[in-house]
């Protein structure tokens, strides 16, 4: 070997595939990956968040945090949700705030 690379096959922005995959045929396993854990979950998925809650809740907790935006902008009262105590944080959560504000309250 004299140390040098052999060209490319391809020219630059030339595809070795130019058609592509197949249409679906990536998605196909996860096409029913997600319906079967769509099952499970339909089938399971109560009991199985309850038994996570109880015996594993700093995985609840992480859970629950992946999910939710990163930043949340709550205030009530004028006031940002850094300030509030956590009793106004509970009444907030459990549907009305400290001042009577049932804005949160399920209808």
């Amino acid at each position: 070997m004299t140390g040098t690379r052999p060209s490319s096959r391809f020219r630059p922005g030339q595809s070795g595939n130019p058609t592509g995959r197949p249409k679906g045929a990536r998605n196909k396993l996860g096409e029913a990956f997600l319906e079967e854990l769509a099952a499970d979950f339909a089938a399971n998925g109560r009991g199985v968040i309850e038994t996570v809650r109880r015996e594993k809740p700093d995985q609840y907790l992480r859970v629950i945090a992946s999910v939710l935006p990163r930043e949340i902008h709550a205030t009530t009262s004028n006031r940002p949700a850094h300030e509030l105590t956590d009793a106004e944080l509970l009444a907030i959560v459990n549907g009305s705030d400290s001042t009577g504000d049932n804005r949160n309250a399920e209808q």
